[in-house]
Order: structure tokens, then C-alpha cells, then sequence
């Protein structure tokens, strides 16, 4: 299918924003200004993107702990997520949340957390709200390769299939749970999908460093899901730019390694360098998004630094709901 320019565009710019987004909190984060664990998604922003591009507010999807790239991709607010990520009262939680509970329902974002494979179940149970209301509305949970060992995950692809939701688990497989390989932690480390076809679904695989890839290959599972043929899955085969936390010395890398990567895997090179020979975009115009992207980043920051903190007189709210 052949994206259109305002298409090319627009995935460009989101994954731009994420680049920008981290990079600019991993320098960020030196100041001590922001506190908590921080995950970074550089290096897969084409997965997030060429997921989420087929979505609408109305589809849903969890996400992990290196969340931020999910949110953008899905339509967060970023100066709401920077001022969360600051822990200012104005942030898309409140301050509440930080980086690793950032969570918009307005854009069907359901939010990230800290516990590895705790959003398969959460998108299942989601899914199965999506079948209820007959609107073809579909949940996506996001994972890594080191959620693709969790018995919660087990259990969620299980139900999903008994129950023929319209759910669908991304895994990402960045080749690192924490600083684990994924060779030596994954008895089908080469294979993650097999494990969700093993419960009866039709699994996909694809290149989740290219946009293009991931794109064509969940357009053709999303058009599966929707048609109600139950659960599907996808394996994205993708790298980290940086640790597994900020902090991390990725003493588990190998010589050369984060140089090999980030020169032939990465997402934005390939996207610029594959518009750019089919004529497809200008460069320039490719240039333009990156001086906004970053007039962007640099406008959210500031405004989180400068937004008020939250009023300790309500720190009892939103900790309860009365029904």
C-alpha cells in the first residue's frame, strides 16, 4: 500500500518526536530535576509508530515501563507527558504517575507500568469490552522479549483465544530483558512469535526497525483482527539505543555494539534514506519537521520546569473511586 505524502509525513514526525523526546530527557535526567526510573525508547520508534499508525482513539493499547514512545505514537500530549515526567500537577496524571505510569484514556491509552507482562492481561480485558460493544474496536498489549517468559502473559494469549477477543500482543524483541540476552533467557529466543502461535493464534513477524515493514505487515494483521478472527500477535525485531534505565553502564554489550546498531539499524536513517531515493519526500522537508520537533521538546521542558507542583492538601485524591 503506498503511503500517501501527508502519511509520510506525519510517521516522520511521530517518530522524530520520540527520538527528540528521549534523547532530550536522557540529557535531562543529569540535572536530577527528574526523579524515579526513566526507560528509554530511542532505537524503536518505528515499532511504536508503524503500530499505532493504523489505530484510532477508540482502539486501546498497554504498555510497558520504556512507555514514552508508545504514548507520543498514540497521540499523548507531549508537553502533558514532559510536565509528568517532571512530576508537575499539570502532567497527563496529575504528577502522579511519572514516566513509567503515563496513562491517557481520551486517546485510548491505557496506560504504562513498572511490572513486566502486567499489560497482557489489562489489553485482554479491554478487548473483550471491544467485542462486547460490536464497534470493531481492537486492544493491543505491548511487551518485550522478557514479558514473553511471564506466566501472566501465558495466561492472557490462553483467555484470549477461549474468548476469541480482539486483542493483540506486540512483542518487541530488543534483544535484552534488563541486561539478560535474549539468546540465553528465551528457550525460542529466535522465534518469540511461535510461543503465541503454541496457543492458537496466527502470529506475524517483521523488521521492527523499518517503518515500512512494520506498517505492512500490521495493516495485514489488524485487517485479520478486526474481521473477527480472534487474538493475533506480532514479533518486531528491534534494538535499544540506550540501557535498559537511565544509569545503566550496558557492561552486557559487546564491543562495538551500540556503534554497529545505531549506524545500520536505525529506524529514522532508513526511513530518510528510503523516501529520499524513491523521491517520495524532499529531505528538506524532513529537515523542517526536525527544527520543529526540536523547537517542540525544547518549549516542553520549559514549561515543565516552570509548571507548579502538586498541592500536598490533595495527595488523598484519585486514590479511590466511589462507583
Amino acid at each position: 500500500m503506498q503511503l500517501s505524502r501527508d502519511e509520510l509525513l506525519g510517521a516522520y514526525r511521530r517518530m522524530a518526536t520520540i527520538r527528540v523526546f528521549e534523547e532530550r530527557l536522557h540529557d535531562e535526567i543529569k540535572t536530577g530535576e527528574i526523579v524515579g526510573f526513566t526507560h528509554l525508547y530511542c532505537g524503536q520508534e518505528a515499532a511504536a509508530v508503524g503500530v499505532c499508525d493504523h489505530l484510532t482513539t477508540k482502539d486501546m493499547i498497554v504498555s510497558t515501563h520504556r512507555g514514552h514512545g508508545h504514548c507520543i505514537a498514540k497521540g499523548c500530549d507531549v508537553k502533558g507527558m514532559m510536565k509528568e515526567i517532571y512530576g508537575r500537577r499539570d502532567g497527563l496524571c496529575k504528577g502522579r504517575g511519572g514516566s513509567m505510569h503515563i496513562a491517557d484514556l481520551s486517546v485510548g491509552m491505557l496506560g504504562a507500568n513498572g511490572i513486566v507482562g502486567a499489560g497482557a492481561p489489562q489489553a485482554v480485558g479491554a478487548a473483550i469490552a471491544a467485542k462486547l460493544d460490536g464497534k470493531g474496536r481492537v486492544a493491543i498489549a505491548f511487551s518485550g522479549d522478557g514479558a514473553c517468559n511471564q506466566g501472566t502473559t501465558f495466561e492472557a494469549m490462553n483467555m484470549a483465544v477461549v474468548v476469541n477477543a480482539p486483542a493483540i500482543f506486540v512483542f518487541e524483541n530488543n534483544h535484552y530483558s534488563e541486561h539478560t540476552g535474549v539468546d540465553y533467557a528465551v528457550g525460542t529466543s529466535k522465534d518469540i512469535a511461535s510461543r503465541a502461535e503454541a496457543f492458537g493464534m496466527k502470529a506475524w513477524r517483521a523488521n521492527g526497525c523499518d517503518y515500512f515493514d512494520t506498517y505492512e505487515t500490521m495493516r495485514e494483521l489488524l485487517d485479520y483482527v478486526r474481521a473477527g478472527n480472534g487474538p493475533a500477535a506480532i514479533e518486531l525485531d528491534t534494538e535499544r539505543f540506550y540501557g535498559h534505565f537511565e544509569g545503566d553502564p550496558q557492561r552486557y554489550r559487546g564491543p562495538g555494539e551500540l556503534d554497529r546498531i545505531r549506524e545500520t539499524r536505525d529506524c529514522l536513517k532508513s526511513f530518510r534514506a528510503r523516501v529520499g531515493e524513491a523521491k517520495l519526500l524532499e529531505l528538506s522537508q524532513l529537515d523542517e519537521i526536525d527544527a520543529e520537533v526540536a523547537q517542540l521538546i525544547d518549549e516542553a521542558v520549559a514549561e515543565a520546569r516552570a509548571a507548579p507542583a502538586p498541592d500536598p492538601a490533595n495527595v488523598a485524591e484519585d486514590v479511590y473511586v466511589t462507583y
